[in-house]
C-alpha cells in the first residue's frame, strides 16, 4: 500500500437499508443531539448554494454543508428536485448524495447515497416534535397527501407515538391511496388503514395527528377540521388556509427566522401581516433544552412548521455511516494510490 493512498467507503442505499438505517428512533437521537450541538455552538453551518436551473419549474441543485467540530466530520448533502420528474417520465422529483470527510487531515471518509437520509431527515424532525407536542395517548393520524414524505411519517410517527392505531389518508388520485395502504400495511399490519377516495375532512377531522405531505400550493387543510389536542404538521409549503394556525395555542418551528422568510402557510401569514414573531411559542432546540414547555394540556392545538435544516442531514448520515460500517456493509472506494506527480507513468498520461 501507498503511503499516499485515500480510501473512502462507499454506501449504496440498499447497503444503508441492509444494515438497518431506516431507524426513526436512531435518527430521532441524531436530530436532538445535532440540534443541541448546533445551539451550543459547535455546528458550522454556511448559506447553502442554490443553483436553479427552470424558475418556472423550480428544478433545481443544492448544496449544503455543515460541520460537527467536536466529532471532527464535516459533510455535505448534494440534492437535486425536479418536480416535473414524476408525470414527465415517471420518476422521483429528489435525488441526493452525502460525503463526508475526517478534519483532521481533509479526507473524505464516506460517500453515500442520500434520498434515504434526507427522507429520513423529514419524517423525523415531525417525530422529535411529535415527541414533545403530540398527546402521547394519540391514536389517529390523519393524512392529505399519500407521497413518499407521507410514508416516512407515518413510520416517523409511530416510532415517537407507539399508540397510535388508526390511519386516515386523503390524495388527489384514488391509486395514490391504495399504493399508500398497500405499501405501509406491509410494514405496519396492525395499524387499521381507511382510505377516503380524496375526502380530506374525513381523513383529518377526527385525528390526533394531522399531516399534510402534498406538493400543491394551496390552503388544503381547513381549520374547522383541526380538533381540540390535535398536534399538526406541515411538511409542504402552502398547504392550510391562515385560520389554521391562529386557531393553535401553540405554533413551534424548527427555525422561525428560517421560516419567515420562504414560502410556507406561515411565512405568508408573516409577510401579509397575519403573523408576527411573538405569535410564535418557539423553536424546536427551545423545547429539547427545556427552556420552553411543549405540550402542557390534552385540548392544546399545536402546530409544526419544520423547513428543515441540512445540519441535521449530516448528523443522521454520521449515524449511518457508523452503523453500516459496523455492519461491514458497503464498499471500498479508492480515491488515489499515489500523489499525482508519483505515478511512474506520469510520462505517458501527460497531454501536452
Amino acid at each position: 500500500m501507498s503511503a499516499h493512498e485515500i480510501h473512502c467507503r462507499y454506501f449504496s442505499q440498499e447497503d444503508l437499508l441492509g444494515s438497518g438505517c431506516l431507524d426513526v428512533g436512531m435518527a430521532m437521537e441524531a436530530a436532538e443531539s445535532a440540534i443541541h450541538a448546533f445551539d451550543q455552538g459547535d455546528v458550522l453551518f454556511p448559506e447553502k448554494i442554490v443553483q436553479i436551473f427552470n424558475d418556472e419549474t423550480q428544478e433545481r441543485i443544492n448544496c449544503l454543508p455543515a460541520t460537527f467540530k467536536s466529532r471532527k466530520i464535516c459533510g455535505v448533502k448534494w440534492v437535486s428536485v425536479f418536480p416535473p420528474n414524476p408525470i414527465r417520465h415517471g420518476i422521483q422529483n429528489l435525488s441526493a448524495v452525502i460525503i463526508l470527510s475526517e478534519i483532521e487531515h481533509g479526507f473524505p471518509i464516506a460517500f453515500m447515497e442520500g434520498t434515504l437520509c434526507s427522507n429520513v431527515r423529514v419524517g423525523t424532525m415531525g417525530a422529535v416534535a411529535a415527541k414533545y407536542l403530540a398527546r402521547p395517548d394519540s391514536k389517529s393520524i390523519g393524512f392529505i397527501g399519500a407521497g413518499e414524505q407521507a410514508k416516512m411519517h407515518l413510520i416517523a410517527m409511530k416510532t415517537a407515538v407507539p399508540s397510535l392505531e388508526i390511519c386516515r389518508v386523503a390524495a388527489k388520485e384514488g391509486e395514490e391511496e391504495r399504493r399508500f395502504e398497500s405499501e405501509m400495511r406491509a410494514i405496519l399490519p396492525e395499524m387499521k388503514f381507511e382510505m377516503t377516495s380524496g375526502d380530506l375532512g374525513q381523513a383529518t377531522s377526527d385525528a390526533d395527528i394531522i399531516v399534510t405531505a402534498t406538493s400543491a400550493q394551496a390552503p388544503l387543510l381547513k381549520a374547522e377540521w383541526v380538533k381540540p389536542g390535535a398536534f399538526y404538521s406541515h411538511v409542504g409549503g402552502w398547504e392550510d388556509d391562515y385560520g389554521v394556525a391562529k386557531r393553535c395555542d401553540k405554533i413551534v418551528c424548527d427555525d422561525w427566522d428560517t421560516v419567515k422568510h420562504r414560502t410556507q402557510t406561515l411565512s405568508r401569514m408573516y409577510k401579509d401581516g397575519e403573523l408576527t414573531d411573538q405569535d410564535i411559542h418557539g423553536n424546536l432546540v427551545d423545547l429539547i433544552a427545556g427552556r420552553k414547555p411543549g405540550r402542557e394540556s390534552d385540548d392544546e392545538r399545536i402546530y409544526f412548521n419544520a423547513v428543515g435544516l441540512a445540519y441535521v442531514d449530516v448528523a443522521i448520515a454520521i449515524a449511518m455511516f457508523e452503523r453500516a460500517s459496523e455492519a461491514g456493509m458497503g464498499q471500498d472506494l479508492q480515491v488515489q494510490h499515489e500523489m499525482i506527480f508519483e505515478h511512474a507513468r506520469l510520462k505517458d498520461w501527460v497531454r501536452i
